[in-house]
């Protein structure tokens, strides 16, 4: 269709502001590109904050970059003048706000870009270059604002740009290695090389040296090609690091569902139950059983510095350190000894906490020791109340020095007394005012459900938990949580006392 079939509404005589059909020509073909580039601009948006997975921020930068670029594009096009029909002012505030604005700051999402792929070692020389874009772009926009200095401002603005497009092309060509480079930064810098040549024209025509047709937007198009191929490329590879990931943390929950116990040891005279809540997928807390015979058992309950697949490894170590111990079942001194010298040297960034708790059901009496881990919690029955304290008897963490001792404690276990072994989770889950849930708030929800029975005190503990920090069932937890609760059953322990009889 040709613009001699244009509809009368939008002939050149019902248009009298319109430029030269030569003139509109170009301006629609420029239109088109800032349409193309501002789709691309808000479909990476798009993809960066609806399937968002990864910290690289490359795509949104890229995608603001455009966004911005195709906006000042559209907007300049003098035709858009006399086809919409909005007031004057709409016009002179537009390019006030649009034109004036990202004039000056459209470079920033552009560095933050190159700052997001480049090594290390130039991250801080392009913050340095980011800081004077943004101190040079506010004093060229105020100065557009406020029409101070202006003429001034303009020439050094044209020079900077100039220098800028200069440094960007000589840059690769620097180094005598340049080969060495990245792959995706020569080809960011293969884009802006090209477009510092386009950018480079408009700027000696603006200021009076030739006369050249505005062609800077075929320019970025060949770098919104180069960025965006970036961009896709990390968002990619990320997706696929992703999914890797989560393979092998797959892998490693499986691993650690199959080292936790699947259910309580039945003890006589005992009832023993144990919940473990991770933070992540795979965390670093581990219990697990000594069963002597059936009136005998230990329970370790320990807890590994970190999260995640490290965490998870150090923690299943504990399964087959603890499973060498059995000959040292009754002794909580003599186990937490046998597992610090079974871990000692075997990792360095991570340590373990562990609390150890042996009870004799026949003999009625317990033996605890601590290896830098949360107190044991013993409550005892007082007429129809339980009374609810801390039994702190700890050593050193686990793994730091090979012969560290540690000691241990008896107490009497009497019908209707309760003892309970956690992790650090359990006190240190925050609520919105990030206020601790604390030992002492602990105690005395332990006692508010004293008559609950086990595995319903722990189910009503979490429960309560959950609704101290604010975050609902399915809210992130700050740490992962273990919790064990151990019951002297009143009834099995008269039986007990009648088969001894």
């Amino acid at each position: 269709m040709t613009l001699s079939n244009v509809p009368t509404v939008f002939s050149l005589d019902a248009a009298p502001g319109l430029p030269a059909v030569s003139e509109l020509r170009w301006q629609v073909a420029s239109f088109a590109v800032g349409i193309v580039i501002l789709t691309i601009g808000l479909a990476g948006m798009a993809l960066y904050f609806f399937e968002r997975k990864t910290a690289d921020r490359s795509l949104v930068y890229f995608s603001l970059f455009a966004f911005l670029y195709a906006l000042r594009l559209t907007f300049r096009q003098g035709f858009l003048h006399s086809l919409v029909a909005a007031p004057e002012a709409f016009w002179k505030y537009s390019d006030l706000l649009i034109n004036n604005f990202i004039d000056n700051f459209i470079v920033v999402p552009l560095t933050l870009f190159v700052i997001e792929i480049v090594e290390a070692r130039w991250k801080r020389f392009l913050r340095s270059v980011l800081a004077f874009q943004i101190a040079f772009a506010t004093l060229r926009f105020f100065s557009e604002l406020l029409s101070v200095g202006r003429h001034a401002v303009e020439i050094t603005y044209h020079v900077v740009i100039l220098a800028y497009s200069a440094l960007l092309i000589a840059y690769p060509f620097s180094f005598p290695r340049r080969w060495r480079l990245p792959g995706e930064v020569k080809i960011v810098y293969a884009g802006l090389a090209v477009f510092g040549l386009f950018v480079a024209r408009n700027n000696l025509a603006d200021l009076g040296k030739f006369r050249w047709r505005d062609i800077e937007a075929f320019g970025f198009l060949v770098l919104i090609g180069c960025l965006g191929y970036v961009a896709a490329s990390r968002s990619y590879s990320n997706e696929q690091r992703l999914l890797s990931l989560q393979k092998e943390l797959e892998i490693a929950r499986q691993i650690q569902s199959s080292i936790l116990p699947r259910e309580s040891p039945r003890i006589a005279g005992l009832d023993i139950a144990a919940q473990y809540v991770p933070m992540t997928a795979v965390a670093g807390d581990f219990y697990d059983f000594l069963v002597v015979d059936d009136q005998r058992v230990g329970i370790l309950v320990a807890d590994v510095t970190g999260h995640g697949v490290p965490a998870a490894l150090i923690a299943s170590m504990l399964k087959t350190a603890l499973a060498a111990q059995s000959a040292s079942a009754s002794d909580p001194a003599q186990v937490l000894a046998g597992l610090n010298r079974s871990l000692c040297g075997k990792f360095e960034e991570h340590f373990v906490t562990a609390g150890y708790l042996f009870l004799d059901a026949g003999k009625q009496i317990l033996r605890y020791a601590g290896a830098g881990h949360p107190p044991l919690v013993f409550g005892t029955v007082k007429g129809k109340k339980t009374t609810f304290r801390e039994i702190d008897s700890n050593g050193l963490l686990l793994g730091l020095l090979e012969d560290a001792a540690y000691t241990s404690l008896e107490l009497p276990f009497r019908p209707g007394d309760r003892c309970l072994l956690y992790t650090d989770g359990m006190l240190e889950t925050k609520n919105g005012a990030q206020e601790a849930f604390g030992a002492t708030r602990f105690l005395q929800f332990l006692e508010a459900q004293s008559d609950l029975a086990a595995a319903r005190l722990i189910r009503a503990s979490l429960t309560e938990l959950t609704r101290w920090s604010g975050k609902g069932e399915a809210g992130a937890r700050e740490d992962d949580i273990t919790l064990i609760v151990v019951d002297f059953a009143a009834d099995t322990a008269a039986e007990n006392a009648s088969a001894a009889g």
